[in-house]
């Protein structure tokens, strides 16, 4: 008999053990309350804050007056959600179902490098790992690509920096780790040497300033190169001054004809050279005879006038 009170003491310590978040600024989130279902009233509060309250004998739910009571909603009859978490959402959440409590940790992690995660190889950088809502017992550490710990400030990036980074913490007896991925890239272009100092000439009508240079060595140019220019430049340049004649002869020869056309108008408009008048052909054959006109009856002469009548 005491095995069984013990056992059933057991079961329900684990389904109302406290459950642990993990979330990032600006993301969603959903509570569990641990029950399915109530019967008369559940509750939810944020530390002790009222954030929600719904009873079947109240049609109206009651909603607590905090920021975080406007941007929630219980949902699916028990759940809580976040719509948009931040840092100050961190912390214990109780969920009170028909008085039966249970216990919840929400946690805000937040992880990063600066300058940035691309890092440049030979620089200096620094991880971040900001967990809200931690016990105050709880510690936050990193661990390299390779598995080995590291207090997360790099003095000298190296090319085995590149790799994913976790940062590692406890809460509630349970381990928990965000993981970063870290680039690497080529290392920083070093700047140029300065020139080397000048030194004037121990003789000379004047002091000419040369470079100390002890091991400089003067090539002679190729053999292949006219006046220091390859011979493809002189190509082109005669190309180029060829196709300048030829432009500047045909710009010379369109002036000359318009200067002909232009003078010709003028003439024209002048009056120097009179039209002429046009001669049209001039037929001398006489003309034609009339042409009878057919298909006309030809009229019967009249009978001559008849004697008169004697007289009997």
């Amino acid at each position: 008999m005491k095995t069984i009170v013990w056992f059933g003491f057991v079961l329900g310590a684990l389904h109302g053990a406290a459950k642990v978040i993990l979330t990032h600024p600006g993301n969603k989130a959903t509570l569990e309350c641990g029950v399915d279902k109530y019967t008369h009233i559940l509750e939810w509060y944020h530390g002790n804050n009222l954030l929600h309250s719904l009873s079947e004998k109240h049609a109206w739910p009651r909603k607590g007056s905090s920021n975080l009571a406007r941007n929630s909603k219980v949902k699916s009859q028990t759940e809580l959600e976040i719509s948009a978490v931040t840092k100050e959402d961190a912390g214990k959440f109780i969920c009170k179902a028909d008085g039966k409590r249970h216990e919840h940790t929400l946690l805000v992690v937040s992880v990063r490098a600066s300058p940035s995660a691309e890092l440049q190889q030979g620089s200096e950088a620094t991880l971040h790992c900001e967990v809200k809502g931690l016990d105050g017992d709880s510690r936050v550490s990193w661990t390299r690509p390779d598995g080995s710990p590291h207090s997360g400030s790099l003095k000298s990036v190296t090319r085995s920096d590149a790799g994913t980074w976790h940062c590692r913490f406890t809460q509630d007896g349970g381990r928990y780790n965000q993981s970063l991925a870290v680039k690497v890239q080529g290392p920083v272009p070093e700047t140029a040497a300065p020139p080397p100092p000048l030194r004037p000439l121990p003789a000379g009508p004047k002091d000419v300033l040369v470079p100390t240079c002890h091991n400089c060595v003067t090539h002679p140019p190729p053999a292949d190169l006219l006046l220091g220019l390859s011979w493809w430049v002189w190509v082109a340049v005669g190309v180029g001054c060829l196709a300048v004649v030829l432009l500047i002869v045909i710009v010379i020869v369109l002036c000359k004809r318009l200067k002909r056309k232009k003078r010709k108008f003028q003439a024209m408009k002048t009056g120097r050279q009179p039209l002429k008048p046009k001669n049209y052909c001039q037929c001398d054959c006489p003309a034609a005879a009339a042409k009878p006109q057919q298909g006309r009856r030809r009229e019967k002469p009249s009978a001559p006038p008849l004697p008169p009548l004697l007289m009997l």
